[in-house]
This record gives C-alpha cells, structure tokens and sequence, in this order.
C-alpha cells in the first residue's frame, strides 16, 4: 500500500482558482516566488528537454503590456470592449508569470507532448501558489495569441507561444464552490 498523503490529496480535491479581476493587493516577494516556480518547474518533462519558461511581469512591466494591448488591438481592429479586455488584463494586474512553450526538436518527445508539459507548469505554478495561501488562476486572453503582442512585448522567439497567464495574488473574498464535471459522464471503466 503507497503512503498516504491526506493533506494534499484533501488540496487538490478542495482547490479553486480565483478570478484575477478579484485580486488585489499584496504579492509574492521575489523568494517566494522563487520557490512557486521551482515547484511548477518539477512537472513532468520527459527526455528534460525543459520545453518551456517563465517570464515574471511585474508590475512597470504590466503597465507597459496594457497600453500595447491597447495598440494591437486597435492595429487588430478589434471591438472596443475586447480591447479593453486585454487592456484590463495586464493593466489591473499586480503580478502575472506567462508561461512559455518553447518546444525542442527532438525525435523522441513529439512537440505534443512537450506543449503538454508547458501545460502541466501552469496548473502546477497555480497549485503551488494556492498551497502557499495566494490567490492564483491560470487564464490566456487574445493579447497572448496575437504573434504582435508576444513578439515585441514579451520577446518570444517565433517557435515559442504562451501557455498560460498566471496571476498571483492576494484574495479579497472568499469563493464558493463552483459546479465541477459530473465523473460518471466523462468515465468509462474498460475492464476488458
């Protein structure tokens, strides 16, 4: 029988992320940071070919992603509210970590499986900071798919895409609990 870890698996079956839009407030330090990132960095990655990375923006970083959202999306043509949308993302935020896929050539980890593990970084970064006591939640938004955006604001290199947009945070309200997927839709048992 495997030991039992009944503190973190009562976690993982409890945790909520928070909506960023709901975050105000203090911040992880850089040390505290540090040790969240170093948790998401131990996801699965097979061949250790680390196809991903972290970009910390803080907050004269975020200020400057919020006005080139602004920029893009109207060079983007797109509608005002969604360009306040992506304006708001970056401009209300107090601390936001992209996550980067960065996949490698290799013949041996299909770029699928790579871009899965960049995938696994961003909920074991939200995890990480949920455990810690920060409100955290994983979100994208069009600025982050716009080749524009990530090119010149954040200096992705073309072969490399966002993966998610984590806000850390301080919660100012208690959530409750959502509605979550009914299992004995989404589960077959093959017993044969």
């Amino acid at each position: 029988m495997p030991d039992h870890n009944a503190p973190a698996l009562d976690f993982l079956l409890r945790r909520r992320s928070y909506p960023a839009k709901m975050m105000q407030g203090a911040v992880p330090d850089r040390a505290t940071l540090t040790t969240l990132l170093t948790a998401a960095a131990r996801s699965p990655d097979h061949g250790k070919l680390v196809p991903w990375r972290f970009l910390v923006l803080e907050k004269p970083a975020l200020a400057r992603l919020s006005t080139l959202a602004g920029t893009r999306g109207a060079t983007l043509g797109l509608d005002a509210e969604r360009i306040a949308k992506g304006v708001a993302q970056y401009g209300n935020a107090d601390l936001i970590v992209a996550v980067v896929a960065s996949p490698k050539p290799s013949p041996k980890v299909p770029q699928l499986e790579q871009v899965m593990s960049a995938g696994a970084v961003c909920l074991g970064l939200v995890n990480a900071a949920l455990a810690a006591g920060w409100a955290a939640c994983w979100l994208t938004g069009w600025p982050s798919q716009d080749r524009g955006f990530v090119e010149q604001g954040l200096g992705l290199q073309p072969e490399e895409f966002i993966a998610g947009i984590v806000h850390i945070g301080s919660e100012t309200t208690a959530l409750t609990e959502r509605p979550r997927p009914d299992l004995d839709q989404i589960t077959t048992w093959m017993t044969a």
